[in-house]
């Protein structure tokens, strides 16, 4: 054989071992590395507030101040609901999934969306708030931007409201336990209607 051709039967023997083996730049993983994998610590898990449909700008995709037929489209699923009572522009939508129409309702006031009302534990208010917690609870996760005043029909029982961003406001209803039974998040003046569109 001439040394040309043990030359040229060289070089194609190392191309047919190079794509038979691992790529160039890639490794097996050595054991160590391997250990090392398989120990590491898992991820952290997400902020409350990376998982909650409400904030204080509206839930979801739905904004405060949107007109009904753009809050319909942002829902984009089917709402179930009645029309305003004569000689009021209020009304509430409600998914069509909902148990019971106080789980989630959407309050619609003048044909916009201005206040949404949650009695489900399911759902975490804007800032981590939640059905169940105590005032204390409340108070370590608002501090001072959640102001106490007393229920306007249940003695003993009291509300807390924290403003939030863009004038939205969630105010927790607490029982005469001291718990929160429902919470609700919205702009004023709806927010602080006490019957709802009542």
């Amino acid at each position: 054989m001439t040394p040309d051709r043990i030359l040229v039967a060289a070089l194609l023997a190392s191309l047919l071992a190079a794509c038979s083996g691992d790529q160039p730049g890639t490794q097996a993983p050595s054991p160590a590395s391997t250990a090392t994998a398989s120990t590491a610590a898992p991820p952290a898990a997400p902020a409350v507030d990376a998982l909650a449909m409400a904030s204080f700008t509206g839930y979801g995709d739905m904004r405060f101040g949107m007109d009904e037929a753009a809050f319909r489209k942002a829902w984009g699923g089917e709402l179930k609901g009645q029309p305003p009572v004569a000689g009021s522009t209020c009304t509430y939508l409600y998914p069509k999934w909902v148990k019971a129409p106080a789980e989630i309702g959407f309050m619609l006031e003048g044909g916009h969306f201005v206040r949404y009302d949650v009695t489900t534990a399911k759902e975490i208010a804007p800032g981590g708030g939640k059905i169940g917690m105590d005032k204390a609870q409340l108070l370590a996760l608002y501090g001072s931007k959640a102001q106490e005043q007393p229920d306007k029909y249940v003695p003993d029982a009291s509300t807390l409201r924290v403003e939030g961003d863009n004038h939205g406001i969630v105010l927790f209803e607490l029982g005469a336990d001291g718990k929160v039974n429902k919470w609700r998040v919205g702009v004023p003046p709806q927010v602080d209607y006490v019957e709802g569109c009542g």
